[in-house]
């Protein structure tokens, strides 16, 4: 195990106990450092549910939280849940399924109150949602932002972040006046899979050297993310879960020891309102 010095976040990744690695790969983030994790659910359909109403993206929810349930078991910090409903499910619907973009909006906007409902609760910490990052229709892109809108009134309704998965882009000013607009600060829209430098939204960067240089050189608030899915067919995609503390001990090493502390203490803290540093126990495995 390495000694960090810090606590480390990982502040995207998928677990998947059924399926996947599960708590292996806590054990592998927590030996090489790691201290918590911000466990994302997996798409729904990856979980085998095809939801026809909102209620039916509980099974996802409730599995997600299992997962942060065994994680808190291993981990010298802990996990927090984000629950949503992955972006991509209205191509699933509308081109496998045959729904209409308006309908797969409001089965979409319907998991998302599923999801709120969560939060709510304190069972969750934040909310996932977004906008295709790949070409589609005029229709099925209208309809979308329609969802990652109705997102963001829901984050705004109970105050609580809300992560995006968008195109690859280093101007979403639109995004964050669109949660600003609604009474969500900016800095609470988080977009993951981000590169160094991103306008709008806090960026959750991918934990690639290069990314993380220019994010660090910046100086702006950033989280880490490895974007672990937990696939037993891709195994290590697109980052594995060791990626996030690896870098970390790399930062320190090159001498960016406060975009370490902005990016696993600050940035958690203004974005979440989480305690990295008084949630640690000081037990590693």
């Amino acid at each position: 195990m390495d000694e960090l010095d810090t606590p480390v976040l990982d502040d995207h990744l998928h677990l998947d106990p059924r399926r996947g690695r599960g708590m292996a790969a806590v054990e592998d983030f927590v030996r090489a450092g790691g201290t918590h994790l911000l466990v994302v659910n997996k798409p729904s359909w990856h979980l085998g549910v095809e939801a026809d109403a909102g209620v039916d993206f509980r099974s996802v929810f409730e599995e997600t939280l299992a997962a942060v349930e065994g994680a808190n078991e291993l981990l010298p910090g802990r996990a927090w849940p984000v629950l949503g409903v992955h972006p991509g499910l209205i191509t699933r619907l509308t081109d496998e399924r045959g729904m209409e973009p308006s309908e797969a909006r409001e089965l979409m906007c319907e998991g998302l109150d599923a999801a709120a409902g969560y939060v709510r609760d304190g069972r969750a910490l934040a909310l996932k949602s977004g906008r295709p990052h790949y070409d589609v229709s005029e229709a099925i892109w209208d309809a979308s932002n329609d969802v990652l809108r109705h997102a963001l009134d829901r984050g705004a309704a109970l105050d609580c972040p809300v992560q995006l998965h968008t195109e690859a882009s280093e101007d979403l000013i639109e995004i964050a006046e669109w949660a600003e607009a609604r009474g969500l600060a900016r800095e609470k829209v988080v977009k993951h899979y981000a590169g160094g430098r991103l306008a709008g939204p806090t960026p959750s960067v991918i934990s690639r050297r290069e990314e993380l240089a220019r994010a660090a050189e910046r100086g702006e608030p950033f989280l880490m993310e490895t974007d672990f899915i937990d696939d037993p067919d891709r195994p290590g995609a697109v980052l594995g879960p060791k990626t996030v503390p690896r870098r970390v001990g790399w930062l320190l090493e090159e001498g960016y020891d406060e975009a370490v502390r902005n990016a696993h203490v600050e940035t958690p803290r203004r974005v979440y309102g989480i305690d990295t540093v008084g949630t640690l126990t000081g037990q590693r495995a």
